[in-house]
């Protein structure tokens, strides 16, 4: 597995709105998350994943995401401004030692990881620090694509959130990519 970070000028071309038609946040996540929900998204980037997701959790609920990078953080926190959601979320800075969510421990209802499990080093601690912060029953969703992620590697990724205590449920194939749906 590759220890690459997307370069934050991919970033931008990560929010074509093209890309709903192909990765409608909506439909990627209405099966699971509602009003009132705590939702976690290592690896928001730009936050094309990130404000669907605030809307949907509403004015109780909260998003933490979380990047590596303040280029991408920054451009987040203009973009949920602009949108009236800033509020709705918990906007945090990866370090290098581990994700930094200690104060979630048990409460994260849902969490997204969606093309970043590709691009952690420690697969094993990265998926350790997300089941300690998910509430029992929460759920897990991992999506890679295809052309960074092959079969093996995909599995491999699995492995590692099955070690960490997350178990597999039945999860949907959209558009051809590499997705699981855990639950804790």
């Amino acid at each position: 597995m590759a220890d690459h970070v997307c370069p934050p000028w991919v970033g931008y071309l990560l929010l074509n709105p093209l890309r709903k038609l192909t990765e409608s946040p909506r439909k990627l996540f209405s099966p699971f998350v509602r009003e009132d929900m705590v939702v976690l998204e290592p690896g928001c980037a730009m936050g094309f994943f990130t404000l669907p997701l605030a809307r949907m959790v509403g004015p109780t609920g909260k998003v933490v995401a979380l990047d590596t990078q303040p280029k991408m953080l920054s451009v987040l926190e203009r973009r949920a401004r602009r949108a009236g959601i800033r509020d709705l979320l918990d906007i945090r800075e990866v370090g290098t030692k581990g994700l930094g969510i200690d104060d979630l421990s048990g409460r994260v209802d849902f969490c997204a990881v969606i093309h970043v499990a590709h691009e952690v080093s420690d697969q094993t601690a990265f998926f350790a620090d997300l089941a300690r912060a998910q509430k029992p029953g929460g759920r897990l969703l991992i999506i890679e694509p295809k052309g960074h992620v092959s079969t093996s590697d995909f599995a491999r990724t699995l492995a590692c959130a099955e070690e960490a205590g997350f178990r597999p449920e039945t999860s949907p194939v959209i558009n051809g990519d590499r997705r699981a749906l855990l639950v804790r």
